[in-house]
């Protein structure tokens, strides 16, 4: 049997980011997985209750718990959580980052937007003049 690339499966202990719903863009833990199209997720350490949850608006996250128990309760789920550091692990990742910085983007006010855009164009002059010095 070859070994597949895939990696990310459902699975207990696996990190999700919820896509829709009052909790949306926050990560939670799949405790249970009930059938084929919902698992029960649990949220401990970012606030997210424990609820059931269809796969359609969760998104696999490279990130899994090891050695959950099917079913684990929130404190259970709570104590591995902080021992693995699944927050800071996630918040370390390029994906959190990124969506951060489409969260600070699009809060921008007008005045906010124009600053970057002055602030981008200092930048690239900078850049040009250094880089006309150097050729």
């Amino acid at each position: 049997m070859t070994d597949s690339t895939f990696k990310r499966f459902v699975e207990v202990g696996r990190v999700v980011l919820l896509k829709s719903g009052p909790s949306a863009g926050k990560i939670a833990v799949i405790a249970e997985i009930i059938d084929h199209n919902r698992a029960i997720i649990d949220g401990p350490t970012t606030g997210v209750p424990r609820q059931s949850f269809p796969y359609r608006h969760l998104t696999l996250t490279p990130i899994s718990l090891t050695k959950l128990p099917r079913g684990a309760g929130s404190g259970v789920i709570r104590k591995q959580a902080e021992k693995e550091g699944v927050v800071a692990k996630w918040e370390s990742s390029t994906w959190a980052k990124k969506r951060a910085a489409m969260e600070k983007r699009r809060s921008l006010n007008d005045f906010e937007r124009f600053s970057v855009m002055v602030t981008k164009k200092q930048r690239r002059d900078v850049v040009r003049k250094t880089l006309a010095k150097a050729a």
